[in-house]
């Protein structure tokens, strides 16, 4: 059972989140409520906050005290809030259940890694207003979800991935890219990158290593990816409208984090039934290398 302190920790947690959301340092944030920096990284560090500091902070970063405080769901409009809330969630998981297309970033490779940052870049419209604003925000993003990727090697908490075999078709199809119109030898480089991708997750279905399960599904999967995190007898669902793999998306959508039991059993049950109609193991391996073929 969460304990008071947890729950305390918790609320400095979500305040950086959100703080990294809106693009604000702390010493902007201590700027514009009249609150020390050094109060402000206190309270995110997860030291006691008091409730008038905190609703002024509240204000500013334009979140509910009851999203702050964890109580029923926190609804999330920033990619930069959500990946870091995720890193957060992660930090203690002991299980994670990935729906997350066209595959879980957690289990993606290095080369993955080294275009990602340039994929989310193209993915921007060049007449978009807030342009120069996105492309920091995308170098935030790629740092956090490194930073994710690390702290589940390093703790390697078991994962259940459920991979689309018809996204992975597209995938293979359009390549690692984050607009039309990519051509000749740089689209034959983004479609290596994505067959990469899908050898790796055969790889991982050869060799089975510990704690690490895959199942390919051929059936429809819903149009959002969730992600379900069980520490204990604690569990959450996150819920998301933003996308990793081919076009993807950092930009819309509202992203749900939840710990209310009736989410999160409705989910479990949506992954039981697409875990036991998905192909494991042989079958898995030889659908995808059919993908590949």
């Amino acid at each position: 059972m969460s304990t008071q302190y947890d729950a305390i920790l918790q609320v400095g947690e979500r305040l950086r989140s959100y703080r990294l959301g809106k693009g604000l340092t702390p010493e902007q944030v201590a700027k514009e409520t009249g609150i020390s920096r050094a109060a402000i990284y206190r309270y995110e560090s997860g030291q006691p906050i008091r409730v008038d500091a905190l609703g002024k902070i509240a204000d500013l970063l334009d979140v509910s005290l009851t999203s702050l405080f964890g109580v029923g769901s926190e609804y999330i409009t920033s990619a930069l809030t959500f990946f870091e809330r995720m890193k957060q969630i992660e930090d203690t998981a002991e299980q994670i259940s990935v729906l997350f297309g066209p595959v879980s970033y957690l289990l993606t490779t290095q080369q993955f890694d080294a275009i990602l940052g340039q994929v989310l870049n193209e993915s921007v419209p060049e007449g978009a207003t807030d342009r120069e604003n996105l492309e920091t925000e995308v170098r935030k993003i790629v740092e956090t979800l490194r930073e994710r990727k690390a702290t589940f090697q390093k703790r390697r908490p078991n994962i259940v991935s459920l991979v689309s075999s018809a996204e992975l078709e597209q995938f293979a199809l359009s390549g690692f890219v984050g607009k039309q119109g990519i051509t000749g030898p740089e689209l034959d480089e983004r479609k290596a990158i994505a067959r990469g991708e899908i050898e790796n997750i055969i790889r991982l279905l050869e060799e089975q290593p510990i704690g690490v399960q895959i199942g390919v599904v051929e059936d429809s999967t819903p149009g959002s990816s969730f992600q379900i995190f069980r520490n204990g007898n604690k569990a959450q669902v996150a819920v998301s409208p933003f996308r990793l793999g081919s076009f993807p998306n950092i930009r819309i959508g509202v992203a749900t984090i939840t710990s209310a039991q009736e989410s999160i059993q409705l989910h479990q049950q949506v992954t039981e039934q697409l875990w036991k109609n998905s192909l494991k193991g042989v079958e898995a391996v030889n659908r995808l290398k059919k993908i590949l073929q």
